[in-house]
This record gives C-alpha cells, structure tokens and sequence, in this order.
C-alpha cells in the first residue's frame, strides 16, 4: 500500500502526521482518507483508498479489481468500484450490493479482491461494450485468465443483471491484445464483417522470432498498431525497419496503423486491410456506428450458420 495515502484518524493517532501536516501535505480523497498532495492517484491507489474509506470492510471489484491485478490504461479520474452492503457513497465511489460466494475472492495483502473471472463478469455486465471488451482484454492479458474462466463465472449467475451484455463482450474478447488501440482497430474489423484477425502471431526465421498485433496467416496480412513511440523514437524506428524488412522477406504483408489514422479514419484502416486481404467490406463503419455494428456481429454470424 502506497505510504502516501493515509487514514487521517490513525495517522494521527500514532503520531505519523500533525493536524497541521495533514492540513497542509495531504488532499482528502474521501472521508477520513488523505492523499499527500500534488501525487499522482492511479486506478490502483483510488482503490486502495476507497476501500480504506469503507473501513476495510468492503471488497475490491470491477474495474478497481482490475487494476490491483495488473490491468494497464485504468483512468485513475474514474469512481473506484466496491461491493459491500450499504450502497451509501462519496462522489468517486460506486457501490454495488451484488452477492460474492468467497469461491470468487482472494485478498491481496488485507484487501478482498474479485478474482479475474469475477472481475471480468462484473466488467462485462456494467459497462457499455466497447469500454467493456477493451478493459476485459487488458484484464485476461495481465492475469491469464481465459474466456472459459469468465463463462463459468456466467454459468453461476444465469439470472444476474446485465449477463447478456456480459455475454456479448466475452464473445469479442481476446487477451492477445496489448493495447486499448489494438484492441479498437480488432474491433473495427471485425465490426466491418471482415474475418476475425489471430493475435500475437508468431513470425520464425533465419534464427529470429517475431510477434505480430493480428493478421491472418492464410493469406499472410497482418495489422500492426504503431504507438508514438514507433514514429518519435529512433531506436524504435530503426529496430521496425530492420523487422518490417524481415516480415517482408517472409512473404508477409503489413497494415501499419496510427493513432492519428484510428482516431480519424478507421474506415479507411478497414479499406487497407481488407484490399490486402482480397475482399470488400461488408459494413461501412464509423466511431458513431461502432457499437451498434458490434452487437450486430454475433446475430449476423448466427445467421450464417
């Protein structure tokens, strides 16, 4: 637990702070709870904090529970997210009174936490889909945690609010993903009724191995999401170069994709891949459509079949 956060009434009671060191050092986070001032407060720290608040007795769930357990790119501006029984709490906090069999929690030092599954579940349900599959990507990629885990967690609760809309997310994940980006151009291809992409493919050659964002290997096409790093750092460029050079030389055919791109024109990003892969879109997609293409997806497919 991060010494910067405190409990103000037992900080000062064991002499850790001054009335007049806490009035000037610290920012009260919530009731009781104090923040030295001017840290950074994570999606971490936020949970820590409002489970100090709830006099440690609640347990860490959702996207709280996310975030102890490794998950990257949590918005720390975010409501810190509890289960407990009384639903009264401070603005930053949600509160939810759901049922938690002890099977679904474990303790990180003293905290009850949700496991993945659970957290996953509890994720999948709450929040809108496309939010959804990109914080239970980067769940499952931090933990391990698979697919079939969060299905038996599902499996358990058959009549628990929001298991469709868990359900719908599950069936779009994928723990290849590094990034919320990539995680976002999969979407969009897959919105688009182009063929699920693999992720993490493994390239081999001459002695190397290298990992690609997603592709195809029948036709090899892959789709590589590049971050700032990838345009402003000179190592890394140098180094994608040589790779790009590489994944040529093996018969494979690269989709570079920026942020800038993404964020601007994925319609244009589901045009280049699908031209490389030799076939047209199904759906024209856009940021405004996205979600609404994407809970489509399983209806088409089941059409199909």
């Amino acid at each position: 637990m991060r010494h910067d956060i405190i409990v103000a009434s037992e900080a000062l009671q064991v002499g850790q702070v001054t009335r007049r060191e806490l009035a000037r050092d610290y920012t009260k986070l919530f009731r009781n709870v104090y923040v030295r001032t001017g840290a950074r407060v994570t999606a971490r720290d936020k949970a820590v904090a409002a489970w100090l608040w709830s006099g440690r007795s609640a347990t860490i769930a959702g996207t709280s529970a996310a975030a102890l357990l490794g998950s990257r790119y949590l918005d720390g501006s975010a409501p810190a997210e509890l289960i407990r029984t009384h639903r009264r709490a401070p603005a930053g906090v949600s509160v939810f009174s759901d049922t938690v069999s002890a099977r679904d929690i474990f303790h990180i030092g003293d905290m009850p936490v949700t496991k993945p599954a659970r957290t996953a579940f509890d994720i999948g349900r709450r929040a809108p889909l496309l939010v959804a599959v990109q914080r239970i990507d980067a769940l499952l990629n931090a933990t391990g945690c698979r697919p079939a885990d969060v299905l038996a967690v599902i499996g358990r609760h058959p009549g628990a609010r929001g298991v469709r809309r868990a359900q719908d997310a599950l069936r779009l994940v994928d723990a290849g993903s590094e990034s919320p980006p990539e995680t976002l151009t999969r979407l969009f291809l897959v919105a688009a009724g182009l063929p699920r992409p693999e992720t993490q493919i493994p390239v081999r050659g001459h002695g190397r191995l290298y990992r690609l964002d997603m592709g195809w290997q029948t036709p090899e096409v892959a789709v590589e999401y590049d971050g700032e790093q990838h345009w402003t750092d000179s190592r890394q460029r140098a180094h994608d170069i040589e790779r790009l050079e590489f994944l040529s030389q093996q018969g494979w055919t690269i989709v570079r994709v920026s942020w800038a791109q993404l964020r601007d024109q994925p319609e244009r990003v589901v045009e280049r891949v699908a031209s490389a892969l030799g076939i047209a879109p199904k759906v024209q997609i856009s940021h405004a459509s996205l979600e609404e293409c994407l809970q489509q997806v399983h209806t088409r497919r089941s059409r199909r079949g």
